[in-house]
């Protein structure tokens, strides 16, 4: 598996039972504090693995360092938030490589590993299929908003814990019902991912914008200087594919392309396992999982939003 479908992550076929998933990412800080930065960066890099169907082996650290400009410690406390995380995961931390930046960069090179009949792709809805989303949106408008001052110190720990959260256990959780297609949302928002899902299998997607979960927090704080600059950009690539309704306010619409980090997973599942499959994530502690629409059968890659 490749680039082909603008899947997760890329596989390789080892053995007929074996094959090697393999995916990087790395970013500049998304919260003050070092350590938390690091969870986050990590659970992010892991997701990919987990969209995927697999499990998580080795990592490898990838940092970006500002030399002269921030005190070693912080290097120390981004590396542990990051090998907690990995260590949550199962996974080892193999090693890694450090070079000079104008920026602070971290994030992992993840192998991961799964068997060939047993991948989840981005590229096998099927019309009928109920969609889940497993974590709240709002990340990227409340991450700008503390960066500006105008969120406190509440927020960032509430943010902080939901993009540190693993994908583990969703990834675990769906494997026992009919999933037939599966991604996760990160910087190209839950527009973005749901449409190359979409396109992927040739289908489209009915949502209630109501029945999406987004942090109650995000909407008040909405405005054209807490809008990311990946927010902004996937609405303009985007506004062609997606039809909003037009009772929904151009504050409420923003949400749905904004830009997340370590976001949830967007399980595609027969119609007779939804609420199966969302009654396990909750009772499993995805509390925040919500059954958000529908696949349908339309021209690929379009999705209409009801209220």
């Amino acid at each position: 598996m490749g680039i082909n479908t603008a899947d997760d992550a890329g596989v390789f076929q080892i053995t007929e039972d074996l094959a090697l998933i393999q995916t990087v990412d790395f970013f500049t800080p998304v919260v003050d504090d070092p350590y938390t930065f690091g969870q986050v960066a990590a659970a992010n890099s892991l997701s990919d693995v987990y969209a995927m169907g697999g499990t998580p082996l080795t990592v490898l650290n990838i940092v970006g360092w500002p030399k002269g400009v921030l005190p070693l410690s912080v290097m120390t406390d981004i590396l542990r938030g990051g090998q907690d995380k990995v260590t949550e995961a199962g996974a080892v931390v193999a090693g890694g490589h450090t070079s000079v930046d104008k920026e602070l960069k971290y994030g992992l090179s993840v192998t991961g590993i799964i068997h060939p009949k047993k991948i989840y792709t981005n590229a096998n809805a099927q019309v009928g299929d109920r969609l889940i989303l497993t974590k709240p949106l709002g990340m990227g408008i409340l991450s700008t908003a503390l960066k500006l001052g105008l969120a406190g110190e509440e927020i960032a720990a509430k943010i902080g814990a939901i993009m540190a959260r693993l994908n583990k256990k969703p990834a675990e959780i769906m494997k026992r019902f009919r999933v037939n297609s599966c991604t996760d949302v990160t910087g190209f928002g839950l527009m973005g991912h749901l449409y190359e899902m979409m396109k992927a299998s040739g289908t489209g997607a009915q949502l209630s914008y109501s029945a999406i979960p987004i942090l109650p927090e995000a909407l008040p704080l909405v405005s054209p200087q807490t809008i990311p600059g990946g927010s902004k950009s996937n609405y303009n690539f985007l506004k062609s594919h997606v039809q909003v309704d037009k009772s929904l306010t151009d504050e409420q619409a923003i949400l749905i392309f904004d830009a997340q980090t370590s976001g949830g997973l967007i399980l595609s599942t027969h119609p007779e396992d939804a609420e199966a499959l969302l009654k396990a994530l909750h009772d499993e502690d995805v509390s925040d999982a919500r059954l958000i629409g529908e696949v349908i059968a339309t021209e690929a890659g379009m999705i209409k939003v009801a209220p």
